[in-house]
């Protein structure tokens, strides 16, 4: 990691102190996921400010869910509420140029140099706090595809801005990516939902199908096949719209969006190929499976 942080006499990516820098990869790498290994294929500048974004979502994200066992149980949903608005005023903070620990700097550096807009981290912490409030239980369809947007497609209109593309249509790709990728996590988890008592899937959906807007009932219920096909043609039209945009929009900073749209077209196509009937079992998606995903989203 060091080499990539200069010595005395270069330059650190973002401007940053190099321990500020470790300690936001840090966090990046104690969330153990695939996403740090991903973005080094970004020069170090664009990678460190992703690694902040990735580093504030997990926070929030941590949050919402209750990190700690004081803020666990739907009686500290207000607790979780009032941490997440604590991160609205730290954001606000950050854009009149107050930080006060090494995320701080480092979001506030990557914010100025990639000219990243405020009102998308605000969208992403309201869309913790639906969770937070929650559980979510059978949205409506607007309901959805609000959540959808902030907890996806506004980490996306963040990170086409550190990736180069800052145009119109490098938002409509974050606004069709986001979309796929989260309505593909919803198919993926719907069973580790449901028993978690949360239900994504839209209200007028399941009745279509006759499926109980209950968490506790719907891996039993004869329609729910029907509805998750439904959502994997909708995820499917989203990822080719997606891939359809991107054409027009700068090649080498989509390329980091075609990676990870790839890989979760992957995922997708195992969870049709296994078949909806088989909702309720988890799943474990090869990295052959991901890699053919991804030859699929550069070949769209």
């Amino acid at each position: 990691m060091n080499e990539t942080l200069g010595t005395h006499d270069e330059p650190t990516p973002l401007g940053c102190d190099p321990a500020d820098l470790a300690r936001v990869e840090a966090i990046v790498r104690q969330a153990g996921t695939s996403f740090a290994t991903g973005m080094r294929i970004l020069p170090p500048y664009r990678r460190y400010g992703m690694y902040a974004i990735y580093a504030f979502c997990r926070i929030v994200d941590d949050i919402a869910d209750g990190d700690a066992p004081s803020l666990r149980g739907a009686e500290h949903a207000k607790d979780r509420e009032a941490r997440l608005n604590e991160w609205h005023a730290r954001i606000a903070r950050l854009y009149e140029g107050q930080t006060h620990d090494a995320l701080d700097r480092v979001l506030h550096a990557a914010i100025r140099f990639f000219s990243l807009h405020k009102h998308d981290f605000d969208a992403i912490i309201d869309g913790m706090t639906m969770d937070a409030l929650g559980p979510i239980v059978a949205p409506d369809e607007e309901t959805l595809d609000l959540y959808c947007d902030r907890v996806a497609a506004a980490v996306g209109r963040l990170s086409v801005h550190i990736f180069g593309d800052s145009s119109h249509d490098a938002k409509r790709v974050a606004h069709h990516l986001g979309r796929a990728l989260q309505l593909t996590n919803i198919l993926r988890d719907v069973g580790e939902d449901a028993h978690a008592g949360r239900l994504y899937l839209p209200r007028d959906l399941l009745a279509r199908f006759d499926v109980p807007a209950d968490p506790q009932k719907i891996l039993s219920s004869a329609g729910l096949p029907g509805v998750l096909q439904i959502i994997s043609v909708r995820a499917r039209d989203h990822f080719r719209e997606a891939f359809r945009i991107m054409k027009k929009c700068d090649r080498r900073a989509m390329m980091p969006a075609r990676l990870m749209g790839g890989c979760y077209l992957g995922i997708l196509d195992s969870l049709e190929k296994r078949g909806w009937d088989h909702a309720g079992s988890a799943m474990d998606v090869s990295p052959a499976r991901k890699a053919v995903g991804v030859l699929q989203a550069f070949a769209a």
